[in-house]
């Protein structure tokens, strides 16, 4: 008996002392009026050890067999390898004619090491070495909004960031949604970043 089914002897053998009401124990163990009742009847035809669970210690009606499980997983490993849960699911029951639901094939996958987690696969990326030197990579952005204040219409703010230093090496101010080709010259001296301005923004 765990420590749960010692609290309901406990409750119980009040109420069959004449010491609680069948709605207290009721309150008390978190279950209804008539399910007390149950268990109290249990309890005076078979004693306390009638009050744990009926299928403790049973296996499960919906357990798969282990022999279908390795069979699964030896299929997803060689046939579907690279195979989300979901798209592995529909293959094996298309292909191999064996229906699992997608998530019981996550959790085998997931314990088995086929498949990782969102979070596991996100803790495997690798920041990228910055440049040693200014100049060997420029990085360019863009982002649009009223820049130039609240009455001029939009434009797109360019940016460009040597990597190696993070300096800002030019800022352009173009309209919206225009794509042109920029020159930019990586063996101009770096002085201060330049702003051109576009006259239509």
């Amino acid at each position: 008996m765990n420590e749960n089914d010692l609290r309901r002897t406990r409750v119980l053998s009040a109420v069959l002392t004449g010491s609680m009401t069948t709605l207290a124990a009721s309150r008390s163990l978190g279950v209804s009026d008539r399910q007390t009742r149950r268990l109290l009847e249990r309890m005076r035809s078979d004693g306390a050890g009638a009050l744990a669970h009926r299928s403790r210690g049973r296996t499960p009606n919906n357990v798969t067999p282990d022999a279908l499980r390795a069979h699964v997983l030896t299929l997803v490993r060689t046939q579907y390898a690279g195979f989300g849960p979901t798209f592995a699911t529909e293959k094996l029951l298309e292909h191999d004619e064996i229906q699992v639901s997608r998530e019981t094939l996550r959790k085998w996958m997931r314990d088995d090491g086929i498949w990782l987690t969102r979070s596991q696969r996100r803790s495997f990326h690798q920041s990228r070495i910055r440049r040693e030197r200014l100049g060997e990579l420029t990085q360019i952005d863009g982002s649009e909004h009223r820049w130039l204040g609240p009455n001029r219409p939009s434009c797109t703010l360019l940016v460009f960031i040597d990597d190696a230093t993070s300096r800002l090496m030019t800022l352009l101010f173009e309209p919206p949604r225009v794509y042109r080709r920029v020159k930019y010259s990586k063996d101009e001296p770096y002085d201060e970043p330049e702003i051109h301005c576009c006259l239509s923004c």
